[in-house]
Order: structure tokens, then C-alpha cells, then sequence
């Protein structure tokens, strides 16, 4: 059974490459989002194993923190898993003091590191 990742404020080539990765490696269905609003809305109607959040988002440029932090007060214990998408150190350590779980950047989407944050969220039998 294939699980569902949200992925948020990517560009289309990022979308796709992080799509691809998930997709093969972990049987996911990957649903991208552009907004802030988009994504709220889709968190509160649908059920993500994981929600993928730019840094920056693509298409405005707003801050992907704030939407973490906007779907941890929305839906509280019951909100699925945030994870940041940035290269950044500092950039990760907010989002995980803001309630988000150990991110990865583009840079390391592809090493066994990346694979392994993934992997509780992803993994057949853990969702």
C-alpha cells in the first residue's frame, strides 16, 4: 500500500526529483503543494504519512517554518510529521525546535543519510 507524502513550496525539478526518490524507494504518492493556503487546506482534508516543506517556498517565496508551525497549532498531536527540505544547518535546527522531525537537503537527497531519516516515516508496516 503506497503512502502519502505532501511536498511543499518545491520547484518542478525538485518536485520531480524528490517524487522519483520516494516513489521508487518507497512506494509513495507524492502530491505537491505551492502555497502555504494549498497546503493547510490539504493537511486538513487528507491524511500524509510525511509533509515535505521547502525552506523557501518556489512560487512566492514565504517561509516553509511558518508553515510548520501553522500545521503543528492547527492539528496538534494529530499532525503528521513535518520535515524541512534545505541544506541549511541552522535552517534545520528551527524547524526542529518549531516541532518538525531531522530534515535533509537537496544536496543529500540522495545518500544513505537521507534514506535513513525517511525510512520511519516511508517504510512498508510503519505507516
Amino acid at each position: 500500500m503506497a503512502v502519502n507524502v505532501l511536498s511543499v513550496g518545491q520547484c518542478d525539478y525538485d518536485h520531480s526529483s524528490i517524487s522519483r526518490l520516494l516513489t521508487q524507494r518507497f512506494n509513495a504518492t507524492v502530491q505537491p503543494a505551492h502555497t502555504a493556503a494549498e497546503a493547510l487546506q490539504l493537511v486538513a482534508g487528507q491524511r500524509f504519512e510525511l509533509v515535505l516543506v521547502n525552506r523557501l517556498l518556489d512560487w512566492d517565496g514565504s517561509e516553509g517554518l511558518e508553515i510548520l508551525r501553522q500545521i503543528r497549532e492547527r492539528h496538534g498531536a494529530a499532525a503528521p510529521p513535518v520535515m524541512l527540505v534545505s541544506n541549511l544547518a541552522d535552517a534545520q535546527a528551527a524547524s526542529i525546535a518549531a516541532g518538525g522531525v531531522p530534515g535533509f537537503g537537496k544536496n543529500a537527497l540522495h545518500t544513505p543519510q537521507t534514506l535513513e531519516l525517511l525510512q520511519p516515516y516511508l517504510a512498508p508496516g510503519n505507516a
